[in-house]
């Protein structure tokens, strides 16, 4: 199978890189996120809340199979954009690795961490709120320690994915055809007209 599996930090670009690539070559565009909540009902924020680390990883590995049995039984390649903690499931990772190339978009810290703080809201307590799961539970008390937090796990997760990825490409704060045709050129690929 020839389907491109994009990986990164929250706020890559791996869900709008995914739905342009997909035009592009003329791939079904799957987001895994999206596919956990489908078979959930839940979000995979609400699962991990919840539930629990074990609970959400589990999710994601059935949402993971299920979409690795629709696309082998159909014999189809799609582009797949996956949530930016699957480093860390070696089930799911093994079961999409089977369906093609692992893209690693890695995106500036400085850009991932402007979208993540952008996101972040102050209550009337003075607490933030709205903040990725693994900031929250830092339980930060200022943007600037949220930006801390992110270094710490960014640092981190990028080692894993270079790791992990068959293809790295830089991601520019360029216009998003430019960064679409990066990865097609990493990949050697050309659009279809």
């Amino acid at each position: 199978m020839n389907s491109i599996i994009l990986m990164g930090i929250k706020h890559c670009g791996k869900s709008t890189q995914g739905k342009l690539l997909s035009a592009a070559l003329n791939f079904d565009f799957f987001d895994i996120d999206d596919l956990i909540t489908e078979l959930n009902g839940k979000t995979p924020r609400e699962i991990f809340t919840e539930k629990g680390e074990e609970a959400f990883m589990s999710a994601e590995e059935a949402a993971c199979r299920t979409l690795s049995e629709k696309l082998t039984r159909e014999k189809r390649n799609a582009v797949i954009a996956t949530g930016g903690g699957i480093c860390n499931n070696k089930n799911a990772l093994d079961i999409l690795h089977s369906l093609g190339k692992f893209v690693f978009l890695k995106t500036p810290e400085k850009t991932a961490a402007d979208r993540i703080v952008r996101e972040v809201v102050t209550l009337q307590d003075g607490s933030l709120t709205n903040m990725p799961a693994y900031i929250a539970k830092k339980n930060p008390h200022s943007i600037n320690e949220v930006r801390t937090c992110f270094h710490e796990f960014f640092v981190q997760r990028v080692k894993i994915y270079t790791q992990l990825s068959d293809v790295t490409v830089e991601m520019s704060n360029a216009p998003k055809n430019v960064n679409t045709k990066q990865i097609l050129d990493a990949l050697n690929l050309k659009a279809k007209a």
